[in-house]
């Protein structure tokens, strides 16, 4: 069993999590910001910092969603938290590093597009923000001290977060030899939760 905080709620871990998601999707539009220096030096017109920057736009927009995303499945993990072991914590801040480094590969993608490395960049911190989760919802699956009186973790739930990861791995995979495909991949992200229920019907109908 894994050594756990007991006199310590996990009300702590996530305020400090949700602080830190904060400041990154704050700084995903840093770079379009730093785009009216450049129009007024440039004796642009206003329109311009929409119209000559979509692929920025569209990135901050996308980068926006999935880090809202990412944040809204580790509230629903932590959902069956009461408590913290040292492995959680040390799970909960690689998650935080993918985060924080999320804008990082966001501007690239502005500036650099379909550019393998760009997109291999950006859906590799995807894939390890995901597998970063999945491991989290092991942990807790496997330790009662960990969510005390909570809800225990589902098979559904575990499974949708182990599908999840796959199809972030097949993103990348497929961004290794057709990087422009890569994105497009991440569409199959609507399908995990009802194969897990699938998966879940069977088991229940047996």
């Amino acid at each position: 069993m894994l050594p756990v905080e007991q006199k310590k709620s996990s009300e702590r871990l996530v305020f400090f999590t949700d602080a830190v998601v904060a400041i990154a999707l704050t700084l995903l539009v840093l770079p379009l910001t730093d785009l009216v220096p450049e129009l007024v030096a440039e004796h642009k017109p206003a329109v311009e910092a929409v119209t000559g920057n979509w692929s920025k736009i569209i990135s901050f927009v996308l980068s926006f969603l999935v880090i809202g995303r990412f944040w809204s499945v580790h509230h629903r993990i932590f959902e069956h938290v009461r408590s913290y072991s040292t492995a959680l914590v040390r799970v909960n801040f690689l998650w935080l590093l993918t985060i924080a480094l999320l804008p990082f590969p966001t501007e690239l993608i502005g500036a650099y597009q379909s550019e393998r490395f760009t997109v291999l960049f950006y859906l590799g911190t995807l894939l390890a923000s995901s597998l970063c989760h999945t491991a989290m919802v092991f942990i807790i699956r496997h330790d009662p001290q960990i969510r005390g009186d909570a809800e225990p973790v589902s098979d559904e739930t575990f499974w949708n977060h182990v599908l999840s990861a796959a199809v972030f791995a097949l993103a990348v995979v497929v961004a290794v030899f057709v990087p422009s495909i890569g994105y497009y991949v991440l569409l199959l992200l609507l399908f995990p939760a009802r194969i897990a229920l699938w998966l879940r019907s069977r088991r229940a109908a047996r």
